[in-house]
This record gives C-alpha cells, structure tokens and sequence, in this order.
C-alpha cells in the first residue's frame, strides 16, 4: 500500500516497490491523478480523515504500507497489527532551529544536522513542534517503523519549486540575479529520485526498523553553485549581484529562511545502514530539474509563485540593484600600512608570495 503516490516522489516510490515484487494500491484523495501511476488500483479517501481512511481500509492488511502523506498518527494508529512493515515519511522541520537558528548560541544548525541533534520543542514554532510530536507518536504506535526526514524536495512536480524563481529569471533574460552573503549558504536537497531511492532501500533489510534517517542528496551545493548549474543548463546565466542578506530582499523566496546560516543535513546514517548512494548526482540532477520547469512552466502570479511569494517584480528588483551599484561605486578602500593576507601557509588566489617550484 502506498498511501499518497502523486507527489513529487511517488511515481518513483511505485516503481521502487514493484521492481521489489510488490503488488501495490495507491490510497488519495483521488484530486490529483497521474498518468505514471494510473496502472494500479487506487482507493480513493482522505489520509487526513480518520473515518474515511478506516471505511476504505476495513480490514484489510498489508505487507507494506510507504506514508507519504496525511495525518500520520491517524495511519499508525488505524494500521496497528495489519502491517508488516511501516514506512513513512516526514520532515527536517522537526529539528529544533531549523526555521529559527537563533535557538542555538550563537546562531545556527550544527553543521551537519546529525538525527540524534535537539528536535522542537513547546517553546519553538507550532510547525516544527507537530512534527517532532507527530513522530514521538508515530513510534509509540508502530515500534518497528522506519521513518525519513526529507529535506527540500526538488524535480518535476514540486508544489513549492524554489529553482523556480532561478528558471524564470533566465527565462525572462534578466540582466542579473540577487543573492544574499554571496549565495554561499548550504541548504540539504532532495532530487525526487534520490528520496524516493532512499526509502525504498529499507524494504531491502531490517537496519532500518525502529529508525529515523535523514535524507538527501549526498553533495549539498550553495545557492551560488545552484544558480550557476541551472544557467549552464539552460544556456543562460545572469550576472550574480551579491548583497547582505539585509537588503537581498528579492532573494527571500530562493533562501527560504529569514537568515544565510546554514541547514546542512547528514546523510552518513542512511548511507551507512542502508547503503544509499545518489541514483542521480545533484549536479545532474538540478540541471534535470531546471529543465522540467523549463519546459513545463507555471502561469506568472500562479498558485505555484503565490506559494513561494515571489512577486518577481523587476522593476523594485532594478532600482534596488541600481541603487546599489552606486553606493558600492563611491566605496573607498582605505589604504593599510600593511595589507593583510591570507595566512602563510596559504597558496592559492591572491596569495601575497608567487609559488616557487624550487621550495618543492
């Protein structure tokens, strides 16, 4: 049973099942259907709806059952002892800090986030807290479960397409691209293929049972390198305006938080329990990505943009970085007396002595 499967990562969430021998049916709402998945049957009620969910469950059992979304203590609960394995899928919010790094002193995630790091608690965000909550029940119902904590999900049917405000910037041509502190923050992506890859390997082994893993891909790229990927993909890059994240105000959308530090998970338990390595290589994968949106872009002031609330008004977006470019234009470098460098035992750009291969 696969419950969802019309997402982002559930077309290949299916395939990863039947290659494994499995007799799937899909549980949704039935609002949204997919021509990859159309050949199984589906059972149409709302995973968020108790009721609903046990009159079309009834008393049917499952070897497997992959929640990929609805009110999962109501599916834990509703499937205690009609299921052999229990495998669902939550998120990186559940970490305390992860929409508000300023709850760790000085600011900041650990970097990486390992799974033991301190999830929310009351005193964090509503959000956050419901899903650390969600999976303490998750577990008190279902002991041997697997649970995955996905990251930012990117690929063809992202309901929240951050590259989206990357794409149609380049496919508007626009001179330039405003990113905030260089574009250098680290932020843990999952290529669709990848998570859906992730999960399916705990079918393989019981390694996972009782366990949270984090998930994503295993290169984690800065804002900068994304914006570079996709501009190569496409064909077209923009010039990168760097501004303090203060004044990026059109960059807000892309970051997707209220600060440049990072939010770098680690993947090293998924890897070392159940053996994940990237299906597809993120720099692969984010120009894939890029392509998709490409050719299958959303309506300007859609649901998609009202989502990321980007306006992408380029006339606030010109002004701003013209009013920029002044400022930094009349920026005087003092002169120092000695100028500093970058530490002796450095030798790469802007090195203050040559190389000299007679030292070798």
């Amino acid at each position: 049973m696969l419950i969802g499967g019309t997402g982002p990562t559930g077309p290949y969430l299916l395939t990863g099942l039947e290659e494994r021998g499995y007799d799937v049916t899909i549980l949704h709402t039935g609002r949204h259907e997919l021509e990859e998945v159309a050949h199984v049957p589906h059972i149409h009620a709302s995973p968020h709806d108790h009721d609903e969910v046990a009159a079309a469950l009834h008393n049917l059992s499952f070897d497997v059952v992959v929640v990929t979304y609805g009110r999962l203590r109501v599916l834990a609960e509703l499937l205690q002892g009609r299921v052999g394995k229990f495998v669902s899928i939550g998120g990186v919010p559940a970490y305390r800090g992860y929409f508000d790094p300023h709850r760790f002193d000085p600011p900041g995630l650990p970097v990486p986030t390992l799974e033991g790091a301190p999830t929310a608690n009351e005193d964090d965000d509503g959000k956050s807290y419901r899903v650390r909550r969600t999976e303490e029940m998750l577990f008190e119902l279902q002991p041997a479960a697997t649970h995955f904590r996905y990251p930012a999900v990117y690929g063809p049917r992202q309901i929240v397409p951050r590259d989206w405000c990357i794409v149609r910037r380049i496919l508007d041509r626009r001179d330039f691209i405003v990113l905030p502190d260089a574009g250098l923050t680290l932020l843990t992506q999952g290529y669709v293929e990848n998570l859906a890859h992730a999960v399916t390997l705990c079918l393989d082994t019981d390694a996972g049972d009782g366990e949270i893993f984090n998930v994503g891909d295993e290169e984690c790229l800065s804002l900068r390198q994304i914006v570079e990927l996709i501009g190569a993909e496409l064909g077209y890059t923009p010039e990168i305006i760097d501004m303090p994240a203060a004044l990026a105000i059109p960059a807000r959308p892309l970051l997707g938080a209220a600060t440049t530090t990072h939010r770098m998970m680690g993947i090293e338990k998924v890897r070392a329990l159940l053996g994940y390595q990237d299906v597809v290589p993120a720099r692969i994968a984010i120009g894939r990505a890029a392509r998709w949106l490409a050719e299958n872009p959303f309506e300007p002031g859609g649901a998609e943009e009202l989502v990321l609330q980007d306006p992408f008004d380029y006339p606030a977006e010109d002004a701003l970085v013209s009013s920029w470019r002044r400022q930094i234009g009349g920026l005087e470098t003092p002169e120092f007396t000695t100028e500093p460098g970058y530490g002796s035992t450095y030798s790469g750009p802007g090195a203050s002595r040559p190389r000299s291969d007679e030292r070798i």
